[in-house]
């Protein structure tokens, strides 16, 4: 049986190996750390939300929330930043019960959209959004970033 709830503190070294797992997946490095994770869950200003599909042995998934706001519109949303359930797991719909979980804590905090991304080349990610309701929408313009000392 799985569960699907939020992120504890004593999830937090399983959570950062996941972390670090989705970022190998994509060749990317991750600097992740357990203090870090800390700070941002639990904080004086948390700043995601984590939550975690629990084997009761292991966690076998997580999915990250952040917060996302359209001001043009005043409307509140929310971004599935990440989203991962491991190898020999997947197929089994913990993804979905992740996704399902999400758009609850979404609109329980009033947002009035949920948005995610994935790789251009991801095909498997995009018919798993598009079955889970997503609608794709272009790209627009750039982002810029700034490194802040």
């Amino acid at each position: 049986m799985v569960t699907i709830r939020a992120a504890k503190s004593r999830d937090l070294p399983q959570l950062a190996e996941m972390i670090a797992a989705l970022a190998a997946h994509h060749n990317d490095p991750s600097a992740m750390t357990i203090d870090t994770l800390e700070r941002d869950l639990f904080g004086d200003v948390p700043w995601i939300t984590a939550l975690v599909a629990d084997a009761g042995n292991e966690l076998i998934g997580y999915a990250i929330l952040v917060p996302l706001y359209k001001a043009q519109e005043g409307q509140r949303g929310m971004d599935l930043h990440h989203l991962f359930v491991r190898d020999g797991h997947r197929g089994h719909g913990i993804g979905q019960h992740l996704v399902a979980r999400a758009r609850e804590i979404a609109k329980n905090a009033g947002c009035g959209y949920l948005s995610v991304s994935a790789a251009t080349g991801n095909f498997t990610a995009h018919k798993f959004y598009e079955h889970m309701d997503f609608k794709p929408r272009p790209v627009t313009g750039m982002r810029f970033t700034q490194a802040l000392a």
